[in-house]
């Protein structure tokens, strides 16, 4: 009978592998020295093309060590600060993305990937790809890798040069020793006059190459490090958890809205405002005795309307919290009725043949009903269009809900301007759905409205 021989597991990075007392035996310290070794010549390369860019800054600093600070000139110390600055802004992104993409790659020596960037895919068009990469983290990352990576490869220059050198020069001692013909030949902290001498100092250079090894282990994992930093961006598997679970909770705020809404407009319509109808009832009843003309009879009149008044207050109130028509007969009914109170002309054009998800029905009425108020106070339009529809679906349900308003008013129309706009995208991004806005100087505006049909989770609120 044979028992299996079991083998230890290789270390899967190179961390794990420093800290293994096998570390010699496995492959990580020649992929590490491969990386450092590469490390060297990418700096050297980066240093090179990127002189030009910080070239203006170079000549600024050293006209600042030359002379004293109080016989500069401004002048062409300004000049060559925004020089520099303009520099950096056009052509550093330029050497800062490839050198990322390439980083990456190379981290195969080291680690196990994958390696995504970060970066945000941008729209189509080279302005739109510059402003994407300007504006976002990731590219400055780069940039800031850029500026450390020459002097991460000088200090890896100089600790692996001097180590290869020293263990060169110890191994090499008796020909050198030899060479020297009796003279006098330095092995850096001894002095040796004959190649008899040299040899013992020849056992240093193993001793030295396992230096070299476990250095450049060390400096591959620091490399490690700050590459993790400032190249690595989180993986995509993580972004689609952490997007899931923002869509979820965004969700559930909607519908915890939705639920207080709907319980501050019952309660409204079946309390308050039942109880002020019964207080007109019974001040119009205290008339009837009282003596037409009196003067508690005008009291008594002043008071019913005040509260007839306020019925009618109260009324709007709860028709913009959530307008009854709405839930009683669906968004096409509610959209009419909006037209009918607005004071610009309105036609409707509704072609939403079946009832849609409740979330979506209030934020179409309330996106066209902030629309209309915001015609008839700064527009001064002299007619609205509103339309509605549902594209056919998958499946036989719709999948998006259609909603375009439109008038022939002055235009100019800005979401940061205090008109509603932007509370009006908010809401509509809350809901998952995109909005777009056409306002030029002189008219027409035209917002139109895409919200997905799709259900929103519940929640124990419901």
């Amino acid at each position: 009978m044979t028992t299996p021989r079991t083998t230890k597991a290789q270390p899967r990075t190179l961390l794990a592998a420093l800290l293994s007392p096998r570390f010699l035996l496995t492959a990580w310290p020649w992929r590490a020295l491969a990386h450092s070794a590469n490390t060297v010549f990418v700096g050297l390369a980066v240093a090179v093309v990127a002189m030009p860019v910080y070239l203006p800054w170079t000549l600024v600093g050293g006209m600042l060590l030359r002379r004293p600070w109080d016989t500069l000139s401004t002048g062409p110390v300004a000049a060559g600060f925004l020089g520099g600055l303009a520099m950096v802004l056009v052509f550093a992104p330029l050497i800062a993305l490839p050198l990322g993409a390439l980083e990456r790659r190379r981290l195969v020596f080291i680690t196990r990937g994958p390696f995504p960037s970060g970066h945000r895919v941008p729209e189509p068009g080279l302005w739109a790809w510059a402003r994407t990469r300007l504006t976002e983290g990731a590219t400055w990352r780069e940039i800031a890798y850029s500026v450390l990576l020459v002097p991460v490869a000088l200090l890896v220059c100089l600790v692996l040069g001097s180590l290869i050198s020293a263990a060169a020069v110890f191994a090499t001692g008796p020909l050198l020793a030899q060479e020297s013909r009796g003279g006098q030949v330095s092995l850096g902290f001894v002095t040796i006059t004959s190649s008899a001498e040299a040899v013992p100092y020849m056992l240093l250079a193993p001793v030295i190459l396992v230096v070299l090894l476990y250095a450049s282990a060390v400096l591959a994992q620091t490399h490690l490090a700050i590459a993790r930093a400032l190249l690595v961006g989180p993986p995509k598997d993580e972004l689609r958890a952490e997007l899931s679970q923002v869509t979820e909770s965004r969700a559930r705020l909607v519908n915890a809205f939705e639920y207080e809404r709907r319980r501050i407009e019952r309660d409204l319509h079946d309390g308050a405002q039942q109880r002020l109808v019964a207080l007109s009832v019974d001040l119009g009843l205290a008339r009837l005795d009282l003596e037409e003309g009196s003067e508690a009879d005008r009291r008594v009149a002043a008071a019913q309307a005040n509260a007839d008044e306020l019925i009618d207050e109260l009324r709007e109130l709860v028709r913009g919290i959530h307008p009854r028509v709405l839930t009683d007969r669906g968004l096409p009914a509610a959209l009419e009725e909006l037209a009918d109170r607005c004071p610009v002309p309105t036609r409707v054009e509704a072609a939403v043949p079946v009832r849609l998800p409740a979330h979506v029905e209030g934020t179409a009425y309330f996106v066209v009903a902030e629309a209309l108020t915001n015609v008839a106070k700064h527009a001064g339009a002299t007619a609205v269009t509103v339309r509605a529809s549902v594209p056919p679906g998958t499946g036989g349900s719709p999948d998006t809900l259609v909603v375009e308003v439109a008038d022939d008013g002055a235009g100019g129309a800005e979401p940061g301007q205090g008109s509603g706009l932007t509370g009006l995208t908010d809401r509509v991004a809350v809901m998952g759905g995109t909005m777009e806005l056409s306002s030029p100087q002189g008219g027409p505006t035209r917002i139109r409205v895409e919200l997905p049909c799709g259900p929103i989770p519940p929640t124990p609120l419901t």
